[in-house]
């Protein structure tokens, strides 16, 4: 998962444009891009994580997103037939597909790419996403048939995952040994032929791509992971375009450039630790949801791009979104909750009830500048009701042994579906299978019953208000307090391309996402 700091200064902003001249041309070829991302990938395999929500421009799942809130083949020849009762799908494939090796594609390599999943042999990292699947049989070579465990509506959602050539899985081994983790294989739009760790990957077009060949026929991606310096030499006119926190990003843009913010379901949360003596009481986590400034936060943090959040599901989800599950800020009517349930203020001003003072501990990667500073921001807002919220900046391997105690900030999502935005965060069948699987240990009865009939339901209206009732539920006893669903922003020439289309991004964001998620589209413009 991509990690970035979204802020910086006002004042280093303006002295960085100040002193910034008139970007020059890269000199580069009109069917010829070159970005910038802060964020270079261990891996290239998407057995390893590699092209996350259908992201990779090397491979094709089955399915891929349409950037906005629907799925459409891509391998598959038409979307999937799902059993009844949900358990079993069957795919019809396209013909004629070649991987990039000039192998050709068929059910075979479906069925390994799979298998090598959840076949613990393969120490795949995604395996828990596919723990619902049983088997998958090979039909015919144009059909696969998967068969599940329980019934899984959500399970299109899962057909993103990149195919890789049966023959690179014939081994049953550890895949961090395989050749496709720097040498990707794929059927994809575009070819791997430099990477250079550290510095720069160079894609080509492929010129069989079963979509058609894309017109940009050469992207480079240089790797520069500090903001500051990427935002100084986009200015100097040595990028196409970038990735940058959105305040930056507005202030960078110079001629010949434009910025854009894409709404997401990229949700920043803090996580409260629901058996602990302060926050597993209910008075509390409402007050501390009515106590948060979203809003203020998203202005002061995000220069206003973003949403404010009170559930995992963004609006962008449309029907399966509730307008009517929020908090507003209502700092008076979480003093008054607290009071009710007996938290009193002391000398010190922090409330305790039967001596235990309203007190606990928030985590937060000391790495991301943007969940520091939301982490912030939600203390001072504690501290105004009387509840002492004391921070940590910690390594991300010393998580999992505190969160049994502490809270911490999280962030997460997809616009894929609301299955995958929801039951991992909040339902209590998941905690203990994973360090991030709902780690402050939520329970709640009607949420969890909601979300496993919306598993079970193929009527996208009946399966919505599933969803919906969960949100309900959820609001009535929040066991996280939901802050923002932030904006991913980015800088890009303007004028020279023509193809871009806003889409609605996951929580993986950067040059494979963003304004280029449909670069095989693109066109340069005469």
């Amino acid at each position: 998962m991509l990690k970035r700091g979204l802020f910086v200064g006002l004042g280093l902003v303006g002295a960085l444009v100040a002193g910034c001249a008139v970007p020059s041309e890269t000199g580069g070829a009109p069917d010829e891009m070159l970005l910038a991302d802060g964020y270079e990938p261990e891996s290239l395999n998407p057995l390893l994580g590699y092209g996350a929500e259908g992201a990779s421009k090397f491979y094709d799942g089955l399915l891929a997103f349409d950037g906005r809130s629907a799925l459409q083949p891509a391998l598959a020849a038409e979307q999937p037939q799902a059993s009844p009762d949900a358990r079993t799908w069957t795919v019809r494939l396209r013909e004629g597909v070649r991987f990039h090796d000039g192998t050709p594609f068929d059910a075979e390599d479906v069925a390994a790419t799979y298998r090598a999943a959840i076949d613990p042999a393969y120490a795949s990292t995604v395996s828990s996403d596919f723990d619902m699947l049983d088997r998958v049989e090979v039909l015919d070579p144009s059909t696969v048939r998967f068969q599940l465990k329980f019934p899984y509506a959500a399970w299109p959602s899962k057909m993103v995952l990149g195919i890789v050539p049966a023959e690179h899985l014939a081994e049953r081994e550890p895949l961090e040994r395989s050749s496709l983790n720097t040498r990707p294989v794929g059927t994809g739009p575009f070819e791997l032929v430099e990477w250079r760790r550290g510095d720069q990957m160079t894609w080509e077009s492929n010129p069989d791509y079963w979509g058609g060949a894309p017109a940009i026929r050469k992207l480079t991606i240089v790797f520069a992971k500090d903001d500051n310096t990427r935002a100084q030499r986009l200015a100097a006119g040595e990028f196409d375009g970038t990735v940058l926190p959105p305040v930056l990003a507005d202030n960078a843009a110079r001629e010949g450039y434009r910025t854009v913010h894409h709404g997401t379901a990229d949700w920043r949360a803090v996580e409260l630790p629901n058996d602990h003596p302060v926050t597993g009481d209910r008075a509390v986590r409402l007050a501390l949801n009515l106590a948060a400034d979203r809003r203020g936060m998203i202005g002061a943090l995000l220069g206003g791009h973003g949403e404010p959040a009170a559930t995992p599901i963004p609006p962008s989800m449309g029907a399966n979104h509730e307008p009517r599950a929020r908090f507003d800020f209502d700092p008076e009517a979480a003093r008054r909750l607290l009071d009710e349930a007996g938290w009193r203020p002391g000398p010190d001003g922090i409330r305790q009830r039967d001596g235990v003072p309203a007190r606990f501990t928030v985590m937060y990667f000391a790495d991301d500048t943007l969940r520091r500073d939301l982490a912030t921001g939600f203390a001072s807002d504690a501290r105004k009701i009387g509840i002492d919220v004391q921070l940590a900046g910690v390594d991300r391997s010393a998580v999992a042994e505190r969160l049994d105690t502490d809270g911490i900030v999280l962030g997460g999502g997809t616009p894929i579906d609301p299955d995958p935005q929801m039951y991992g965060a909040l339902h209590s069948s998941v905690i203990g299978t994973g360090t991030y699987n709902n780690p402050g240990e939520y329970r709640n009865r009607e949420v969890d019953t909601a979300l496993d009939a919306a598993r079970r339901e193929l009527d996208p209206a009946k399966r919505a208000e599933l969803y919906r009732q969960a949100q309900r539920a959820y609001v009535a006893d929040p066991g996280l307090v939901y802050l923002a669903f932030i904006d991913h922003s980015y800088v890009l020439r303007d004028g020279a391309h023509s193809g871009y289309r806003a889409p609605v991004e996951p929580h993986t964001h950067g040059t494979t996402w963003g304004p280029w998620w449909n670069v095989e589209d693109w066109k340069p413009k005469p």
